[in-house]
């Protein structure tokens, strides 16, 4: 009887602790967070009269081009991986970038991926086709391009100082010893499910952490934590 009270004890021991040693192994990991890198300084605002701002807001912007029903597959994944999970974060908004003479076509995009929702913080920002061109190829850091109908499956996060973020160095740990060439990540492909979910979602997370953080008086960059470890 006292084995059987032993071992459940030791059990039920187990079961209590394992959680907070877990919680324990975690705790020193906000100490080394780091934020998602700018990769690109001063995007130009690029909204119209009618349009929201990119200044104080977190942005994902996309160009679906002249025939976005082509692009509904980039669209929808965008929708429903990046819209849904962060459309209740304070300044979230996805913009498009479209060209003007399209507007019709972006209708009936929009009621393919809507589904009736809610779709107040998703927006469509209409300019001429040079003026696209100019956005994409000068105002963004990029290693993709428009296709013939100025559209691209790529997207891009600008934060609230409208600054482009991402990764300066998207290497794997085997990469990196295998000492593969830098390469970063300065743009996510919607119709890579899996670069969405395990990159594009990541990065967000990381972009709003950094603002909550500095909400409440608590981030700081890795220039800070550096200054600090050194007069410690």
């Amino acid at each position: 009887m006292d084995t059987k009270k032993t071992k459940r004890y030791a059990v039920l021991g187990i079961l209590f602790f394992l959680p907070v040693a877990f919680l324990l192994m975690l705790y020193p990991s906000t100490h080394n967070y780091n934020p998602l890198e700018v990769v690109h300084e001063n995007v130009k605002e690029i909204s119209t009269d009618e349009s929201n701002a990119l200044q104080d807001h977190i942005t994902i912007l996309a160009f679906l081009g002249k025939e976005p029903m082509s692009k509904a597959t980039a669209a929808s994944n965008l929708k429903e991986l990046v819209y849904d999970k962060f459309k209740g974060f304070k300044k979230f908004q996805i913009v498009v970038v479209a060209p003007y003479g399209a507007e019709e076509a972006y209708n009936a995009l929009n009621k393919e991926i809507s589904n009736y929702e809610d779709l107040r913080f998703w927006h469509y920002l209409y300019h001429s086709d040079d003026n696209i061109k100019a956005i994409y190829s000068n105002l963004l850091r990029t290693n993709a391009s428009l296709d013939s109908n100025l559209a691209s499956d790529e997207v891009f996060i600008i934060d609230k100082d409208r600054n482009q973020r991402g990764r300066l160095d998207d290497r794997k740990e085997n990469e990196i010893e295998k000492k593969v060439p830098i390469y970063g990540l300065y743009s996510y492909n919607c119709v890579e499910v899996a670069e969405i979910k395990n990159k594009m979602s990541d990065d967000m997370r990381i972009l709003f952490t950094e603002y909550r953080q500095k909400r409440k008086g608590k981030f700081e960059d890795s220039n800070s934590r550096r200054s600090k470890d050194l007069k410690q």
